[in-house]
């Protein structure tokens, strides 16, 4: 773990103007700088950099952060990445202790003999693909390819497109080298086992006479190609192999590109090839991207959510994608949230994304998008399909099949739900079902048992304006004993954002502050909770974007916040018990509703009571 202390210390050494400005023009406005937000598009500038705060804020979107998220977001770093670069840039070494990452980031630091690798592998990427796209302009028969695929000259060359010719060595002149073991390692030389007339074994390039796709990381670096025939030959597609700069298995083609559209428009369309990548970019969804040839995955998954809480994945209707669909559901169960949509979209069987919009027009292609099918009826779909109902076996069978994958679901609502719809399928009791597949009832039970919308409303305010408080300071997580923050994790919405902010804000001590908090919970596994619940907060409340610009060295602005610390530690607490004391009273109301009780339930009964009089009295209901 990298140690709080260290990175408080490298943000007091960073300067974000810095940092900042070789992205974005910034110019001098009073006490901080203003410029174009990167994050998304506006005519007049709304993204403010404080020199005083080290923090930045857009008033349009709301992207914030230190030099640490601005590197992570707008460059497309991971946590240690950014850590690592800004450190280098002020002379600091970052401490190396073995851990699994911190705030949720994929953790650790690549040897120097191993970045010195993967940094020869990327200029030899990047010099493969200059020299696939200058084929390309004289490739008449590739052009005229690509042109027949409704593709211009501008979107080719946004996407990097390029071209691999005919014959055996044609990279041999883009480099000094044709020889240098890099090409091999990158796989875009293959070594024959047959010898030349020098007695060496034969070299050739892996991709001749295709349709070139340069695959990018989040930081814009080609990492592999894929490479698409232009006649009937096989393979279809072909890849560049695993290698230390690409896998398979957690890369995204056309991410890197659609990454603002994904966001202006809260969605990600996740499709099956290249081509319809870039093929729906020209027809106006550019925010599309697509697995390589690969099964979706769980990293695929995380990667997605990192961006946006909408995924949603379209794949042909012949049976292949329905295969396809159903890998892709097994990936998407582990990370199923109460806050994140997860669809599937199955095109008639004679289309792919970009022959239907062709023919049927790009509305008709966001209707279907809009009623793409829920994880929740797919599911169902996937485990009752086929299966006589009216049968015992076939009971039987479903709820064998159900087992695992309902298993997979995270402990909450949206898993009690399907319990419930999957029970009245069956005609089965609920109760019967979470026994027969080994999962835990009363998460179930609870959600059955919520109050009504308009209650669930207040509760989720007294939630929002705790998240607030705990974030903006982060300090009077001091004032919580063990009691009020096992109640944060057990009696709200957002347990697991709630436990994510009071361990990084225990962590940091004497040196937790919102922004540095911030950027912990924008790269954490509850990232797209955090993000949601903060543009909320920054709609209505004032105090947020005080608390962002103003000199954290002045004596006032010193004594108004600890003041504030003060004040708002008391709210934290009395917001606290209000929730457990709801929180009681619809365990009572359940408990209330039974005609008979067992022997514990009675004595919880009892105790009950007692705990909602004490904690009626010291809120002074």
């Amino acid at each position: 773990m990298i140690p709080p202390s260290f990175l408080q210390d490298l943000l007091n050494r960073v300067d974000i103007v810095d940092v900042v400005g070789r992205h974005v023009q910034l110019k001098k406005g009073g006490a901080n700088f203003m410029g174009l937000c990167p994050f998304h598009n506006e005519k007049s500038p709304s993204f403010t950099v404080s020199p005083t705060k080290q923090f930045y804020h857009c008033f349009g979107c709301g992207a914030h952060g230190t030099a640490i998220g601005f590197l992570m977001e707008h460059v497309g770093s991971t946590f240690p990445e950014a850590v690592n670069e800004l450190a280098q840039s002020v002379g600091l070494t970052v401490p190396n202790e073995p851990s699994p990452g911190y705030g949720g980031g994929s953790g650790g630091y690549a040897p120097a003999a191993s970045k010195a690798v993967t940094t020869a592998l990327s200029d030899v990427m990047q010099t493969a693909c200059d020299f696939y796209r200058k084929q390309l302009r004289g490739a008449p028969v590739a052009i005229q390819y690509l042109k027949k695929r409704g593709l211009t000259g501008e979107i080719a060359a946004r996407f990097g497109l390029g071209y691999a010719p005919d014959g055996w060595q044609n990279l041999e002149p883009a480099f000094p080298n044709y020889r240098d073991d890099s090409l091999v390692e990158s796989g875009l030389v293959i070594v024959s086992e047959k010898s030349d007339a020098q007695g060496q074994n034969r070299r050739y390039d892996r991709f001749r006479e295709r349709i070139m796709f340069p695959i990018r990381n989040v930081k814009g670096q080609v990492i592999g190609f894929g490479g698409r025939v232009l006649d009937g030959g096989e393979p279809k597609y072909l890849n560049s192999p695993e290698t230390p700069l690409f896998n398979k298995g957690s890369e995204l083609y056309g991410l890197f590109e659609a990454r603002l559209a994904i966001r202006e428009q809260h969605y990600v369309l996740v499709v099956e090839g290249y081509m319809d990548v870039v093929a729906l970019a020209q027809l106006g969804f550019q925010n599309a991207v697509a697995t390589l040839g690969t099964a979706c995955t769980p990293i695929h998954v995380q990667k997605l959510m990192r961006q946006t809480d909408t995924v949603i994945f379209s794949f042909d209707g012949d049976s292949a994608g329905r295969r396809a669909a159903r890998r892709a559901l097994d990936a998407c169960l582990p990370h199923a949230a109460d806050n994140r949509t997860i669809r599937f979209l199955f095109l008639p069987t004679e289309h792919d994304p970009d022959s239907y919009v062709r023919e049927f027009g790009t509305e008709a292609f966001a209707e279907q998008v809009e009623r793409a099918m829920p994880l929740s009826q797919f599911m169902l779909n996937e485990v009752l399909t086929g299966k006589e109902l009216d049968q015992p076996e076939g009971r039987a069978r479903a709820l064998f099949d159900a087992k695992p994958l309902l298993q997979q679901l995270p402990a909450n609502a949206l898993r009690a739900q399907i319990m419930h719809m999957f029970a009245d399928r069956l005609d089965v009791p609920f109760d019967e079902v979470a026994a027969l597949c080994e999962v835990d009832a009363r998460i179930a039970a609870a959600a059955r048992s919520a109050p009504a919308r308009k209650d669930r409303r207040s509760v989720t305010g007294i939630e929002e304006k705790t998240l607030r408080n705990l974030v903006m300071y982060p300090r009077t997580v001091a004032v919580l004993d063990e009691e009020a923050e096992q109640a944060l994790l057990s009696v709200t919405r957002h347990g697991e954002l709630f436990e994510e902010v009071t361990t990084h804000a225990r962590a940091l001590g004497d040196s937790a502050e919102f922004q540095l908090l911030s950027d912990l919970l924008r790269n954490g596994a509850n990232a797209p909770t955090f993000e949601e619940i903060f543009r909320k907060i920054l709609d209505y409340d004032e105090n947020v974007r005080d608390l962002l610009l103003k000199d954290p060295a002045d004596a006032t602005v010193i004594e108004e916040r600890r003041e504030q610390e003060r004040i708002v530690g008391e709210e934290l607490k009395a917001a606290i018990l209000k929730m457990r004391y709801d929180a009681y009273c619809d365990r009572l109301e359940q408990l209330s509703r039974q005609s008979r009780h067992t022997p514990e339930e009675f004595a919880e009964l009892t105790g009950l009571n007692q705990k909602r009089a004490e904690m009626k009295r010291q809120l002074g209901l």
